[in-house]
C-alpha cells in the first residue's frame, strides 16, 4: 500500500513538476526551506512506521506546521534582514540525519539477522 502511495506522489510530483514555472529567485530561499522540512517530516514518518509508532494526524499535522513554520520563520528573517531561516535549515537536516541513522540501523539488523538465519539453515 505504502509503496503504490509512493509511486503516485512520485508520478504526481514528475508532472506537477514538469509544468509548474520556474521559481522566482526572490521566492526560492522559501520553497528550499519548506522542502526541507518536508523532508525531514518524511523521514520521521519512515522512522514511525519501522519503529511502529507512525500516526496518520501526527504525520499530516507536522508536515503542514513544519513547513508553514520554516517559511514564517524565512519571512520574519528577510524582514528584519537576519538569516533566521538558517536555523531552521540546522534543526531539520540535523533531525533528518537522525532518522537516516535510525533508518539505516534498522535495514541493517534486519538484514544482519537474515543473513544469521541463513547460515544457521546452511549448518
Amino acid at each position: 500500500m505504502i509503496f503504490i502511495a509512493i509511486l503516485v506522489g512520485c508520478i504526481l510530483g514528475a508532472i506537477v513538476g514538469i509544468n509548474v514555472p520556474i521559481i522566482p529567485y526572490t521566492y526560492s530561499s522559501y520553497l528550499a526551506i519548506a522542502i526541507i522540512a518536508a523532508l525531514d517530516s518524511v523521514f520521521g514518518g519512515i522512522t514511525g512506521v519501522l519503529k511502529r509508532e507512525f500516526d496518520i494526524k501526527v504525520f499530516i499535522s507536522g508536515f503542514f506546521c513544519n513547513s508553514i513554520l520554516s517559511i514564517l520563520l524565512t519571512y520574519l528573517g528577510n524582514k528584519l534582514d537576519v538569516d533566521i531561516y538558517l536555523a531552521a535549515i540546522v534543526v531539520f537536516v540535523g533531525r533528518m540525519f537522525i532518522n537516516l541513522t535510525i533508518i539505516r540501523k534498522y535495514y541493517i539488523d534486519k538484514w544482519s539477522e537474515k543473513l544469521k538465519n541463513l547460515r544457521l539453515k546452511d549448518k
